[in-house]
């Protein structure tokens, strides 16, 4: 049976874990109103997708 010969240090455990993060999502630009908003979505503040109405947008 595989047992390890000596411990594993806080550095090389947390070096391995470095790659555990969030990224920060991709935002374009609407091209209907031109806020921000995530791509191959539809657009929060005005509805549409690409030229395409899609959902009625409250006030």
């Amino acid at each position: 049976m595989a047992v390890p010969k000596r411990r594993t240090s806080k550095a090389r455990k947390r070096s391995r874990r470095t790659h555990w993060k969030l990224d920060q999502p991709n935002l374009d630009r609407c091209p209907k109103c031109g806020e921000p908003r995530r791509s191959h979505r539809v657009c929060d503040s005005c509805g549409h997708y690409g030229e395409t109405q899609i959902t009625e947008v409250q006030d």
